[in-house]
Formats: C-alpha cells, structure tokens, sequence
C-alpha cells in the first residue's frame, strides 16, 4: 500500500467527512427497516411487505437525486457548497426521524433524498479531481480504495451506536445521533477547505450540452408527472404504487443519460457508451448488495442464533448491545412459520397470547417460564460487511499493487467483472445455510451469514470503489460529476430492484429458491461484462490509463 503521504493533502478530509457522513446514512439504514416493522417498543407497526417497498423505494430515490445535484455542481453551484448543502439537509432529516409521527417521517425522507443529491456525486467527483493531478493519477484506484476504506469505518462503528441508543433509551436517540453525526461530517469538510478549492471549478456547457434550465422541464419535470401518474394509476405494474411512480418516473432520467452519448461528440461518445454499459450491468449487482437492509435482516432477525456468547455477554450487557427476550407468553400478534402477521377475514393482524418471535424456531427445550435470553442486537449484522471492508481494503490495494508490479493487474473493468463473479458466490453460502438450517425450522450459526457478508465484501472491493475511479477516469471533465450521477443512478435502479426481489421473500416457502435467483442474476451479469470486457478494456486504454 502506498504511504499516505503520497497522497493528496485534501484526502484525510475527504476521509474523514465521507467516514462521518456514512455514520448517519448507515446508521439510519441499519435501523431502518426495523423501526418501520416493529410493534412492541414504539415503532411504525408496518408489515413487512409494506416496509420492504418503502425501504426500495427510499433508497433508490436516494440514489436518483444525485443526477441532478451532479448537474448543478457542475454547471451553477460548485462542488464545495453543493457538498456543504446536501449535508446539511441529510443532518436535518435524520433529525425529523427523532420527532414521532407520521409527518416528521415523511418529511425527514424527502429531506434526506435531496441532501443525498447534492452530497454523493460532489464529494467523489472532487476526490477524482485531486487525483487527476500530475503525480497523484497512477494512485487514482488506490486513493478510492482509501476512502471507500473511510465510507465503512463510518458505516462499521455506527450500529454500535444505533444499538446502544435504541436499547438505552429508544429510537429516537439513535435517530439523532445520525444527525450529529452528519454535522459532524460537514464541519471536518469545510475544515478542509484549502486543499481542495482549487479543483472546485465550475465549468461551462459546451454545444453538445443541454442546458440545465432544459433538463429541469424537459427531463426533471416530466420524471416528476409520470412518477405521479404511475402513483395514480390503477393497479399495479411492477407491485406497488411506489415501485410504479419510481420506475416509471425513471425513465426520463435513463433516457437523459442516454441521449448524452447520442449528442456527445465523436472523441467522447467512445468513453461514454463505455461508462453508460457499465452503468446497466452493475444495476444488477446493486439489487442484490442492498439486500443487506432488508432479506437479509430478516434472516438475521428471524432465523440466525443470536444468543450472546457467555464469554462476552457481560462486556455486551454493559454497553447495551444485547436484546433481552423473555421467554414467557404475553399479548402480541400471531405469527406464521414466515414469521409474517396472521390475519383475520378483514385484514387486521391476529393478537393473541404467544411468546416471543425469536422462540418460534429456538431450541426451547431447557428452558422454563420466564427464564431470559440476552441477544446480538440485529442491526449489529449490518456492521459485518464494513468491518470486512475495513479489515481488507489493505489486503486488496496490496494485491493489486504486487499485481502491478509485475505487470499482471487487471484493468478497471476487469476488476469489476471479476467483483460480479465473487459476489454471486456469496449467495450459493446462503443456499447451503437454508439447507443446514431445514429452510428456518431451526436456527442457523450466525457464521454463515458473516461468510456470505465476507465473500461479498470482496467482491464489493473490487467493484464499487473501482466504478468511481473509472467515472473519473473516463468522463469528459465538464460532466464529471453528472456521470458520476450516473453511477448513483445505477445504484438507485438496482436499490429499487432489491426492494422488489425483497418483497418476494415471503413468497418463496423454500428459501434456497430466492438466494439462487440472486445468483443467477449476478452470473448473468458477470457473463453480459465479460462479453464486453475486450471493448471496455481497448477503450479503457485509450481514455482511462
């Protein structure tokens, strides 16, 4: 690995602003889910099915507003306020999801949709303009591995937080320490400021361009009338309102970014049609990644063994990481073997008496009234793939250098198609763990869920930071940060895929059957990459080297 001091003077900012930022987002993301689902400490009571939906779509639009923050940035508002503005509106939402009510939660995901926006493309987009300087730009890869490192130190330590607030005194804390959080992230940045105003330049449309005032009414405009209209329209093309109003409302924004390749001129439409084939690839990649915010919370909840280990059970206890369940019955809402709601004739969620859910596929067999269980928070799974990220990210900038050295490491598009095979591995682990475990009629180790997050990590490695070196690597500099839009807005379809496929768990009474699906669609994936990697690699050499 390169010493840091090779590196730019702004990247410790950088760093430590993204580290902070990814403290909110991933701490809110953690617990998301399970503050909409739960029914017993004062949470929303959604049913599964309908959290899924929300959880997709809200993701997804977080990714799609950057498209349109990017564009301002390049064209208006610079990189450095859109950054300081997108900040501070994430911070302002995370608060609102401390305020209870249905209002302040809803206003708290617009708030925090549109500070994404102007946030994510900006910041990687100046990262990519410190490294394009002289020296710094045979580190480019490297530097991404870097600070994606920073994105999961933040997302690794924030579940802690998230479980010992909510366990200590409720959601409300937790929600709010994402917001301090967020502020927190936007002060280290403005700290920073001298080492990277200089690369903060505003450029100016070129002929091929479309004016930003045209893509507000002719783009931005009807996105928002079809969204509408597929909101309002009867029935259901792709299983709910919201799915419909997201991806029909999308299809002026592809269409966008399609049209930049048509428009662009003769020198750029190769760079662009490269970055634009990558973009539809990994959507596919990002619809099973995300899953790690809903099926596979699920599994976590529902069908992992979450007994704390007697050995660390006090130093857990004592920092509020545990969750107690007791095993007694009381007054709560009947569950099937899917864990799902059990309804009456109307519609309305069965209560009874029952103990609690985590016992329904326990080993209860020692166990007598009223004798108690301390479990791993849920949401501290969702810190197994940073802490993989963490722990190695070195392991991976060191490969690739050693690969380097002798001439042998891959190119960039090759990196993300060898990431696509790596991380449908991870699902044939999830196979064999429904297998091991009878399809959830007893609990599984909870080592075969942090095998899946590992393997997938990788894979992650080789591919997210990878795309936005190649964004930068490949974009015609007066659009950077709009492609870099463009990355965001593969990663919004594909958050808004997982949201689907998420909505599907509970058809599936074997399990197996839907982690095989996510393999296939990354086989398919990496298969469509491969095919067009000889292309991706000769236009790599020529724009991107």
């Amino acid at each position: 690995m390169s010493a840091l001091g090779k590196h730019p003077k702004g990247l410790p900012y950088l760093f430590l602003t993204e580290m902070w930022e990814r403290f909110g987002y991933y701490l809110m993301i953690g617990i998301f889910v399970l503050y909409m689902t739960d029914f017993e400490k004062g949470g929303l009571n959604f049913d599964r099915e309908q959290a899924a939906d929300i959880f997709g779509t809200f993701i997804a639009l977080n990714y799609l507003t950057p498209f349109i923050g990017g564009l301002l940035a390049d064209r208006l508002l610079g990189y450095r306020r859109s950054i300081i503005l997108g900040g501070s509106l994430m911070g302002l939402g995370y608060l609102c999801l401390a305020i209870s009510g249905m209002g302040a939660f809803y206003t708290a995901m617009v708030l925090i949709i549109l500070g994404n926006g102007f946030f994510k493309p900006n910041i990687t987009t100046i990262l990519g303009s410190l490294y394009s300087e002289g020296s710094y730009k045979p580190l480019k890869d490297s530097g991404y591995n870097i600070f994606y490192m920073g994105i999961n130190v933040g997302a690794f330590i924030c579940n802690f937080f998230a479980a010992f607030l909510r366990n200590t005194y409720g959601w409300s804390e937790a929600f709010a320490a994402a917001g301090i959080g967020m502020f927190i992230g936007v002060a280290i940045f403005i700290m920073g400021n001298k080492h990277y105003k200089h690369v903060d330049i505003i450029k100016p449309a070129s002929k091929e361009d479309t004016p930003v005032i045209k893509v507000l009414y002719q783009v931005l405009l009807p996105a928002i009338i079809i969204g509408i209209g597929g909101w309002l329209i009867p029935g259901n093309i792709f299983g709910s309102d919201s799915s419909d109003a997201f991806l029909l409302g999308s299809i002026p924004v592809v269409s966008f970014y399609g049209s930049l390749y048509f428009r662009a001129s003769e020198k750029e439409k190769k760079p662009i049609g490269a970055l634009l084939s990558i973009f539809a690839v990994v959507v596919i990649f990002w619809a099973v990644f995300k899953q790690n915010g809903t099926a596979l919370t699920t599994w976590a909840q529902y069908y992992t063994n979450r007994e704390t280990p007697q050995i660390i059970e006090p130093i857990t206890s004592a920092l509020k990481l545990n969750e107690t369940v007791v095993y007694k019955q009381d007054s709560t809402y009947i569950l099937n073997h899917q864990f799902q709601k059990i309804k009456d004739e109307a519609g309305n969620p069965i209560r009874g008496m029952a103990y609690p859910a985590y016992f329904k596929n326990d080993d209860v067999s020692q166990l007598k009234e009223g004798d108690e269980k301390k479990l791993v928070s849920t949401e501290l799974f969702q810190s197994i793939n940073p802490f993989f990220v963490v722990a190695l990210t070195p392991l991976v900038i060191a490969f690739f250098s050693f690969l380097r050295s002798r001439r042998k490491e891959p190119t960039t598009p090759g990196k993300i198609c060898l990431g696509l095979f790596v991380s449908g591995l991870s699902t044939l682990i999830m196979v064999v763990a429904v297998y091991v475990c009878g399809d959830g009629d007893i609990k599984s180790s909870s080592w075969w869920l942090i095998s899946s997050y590992g393997i997938i990590t990788i894979g992650e490695l080789f591919l997210s930071p990878m795309g936005l070196s190649l964004v930068s690597k490949l974009s015609p500099p007066r659009i950077t940060a709009m492609m870099m839009g463009g990355w965001s807005l593969a990663t919004s379809l594909g958050n808004k895929l997982s949201g689907i496929l998420a909505k599907m768990w509970d058809t599936y009474d074997d399990k197996a059957n839907y982690f095989l699906v996510n393999f296939a669609l990354l086989m398919f994936a990496t298969l469509m990459l491969a095919l067009m990697l000889k292309r991706l690699n000769k236009i790599f050499k020529e724009y991107g080297a």
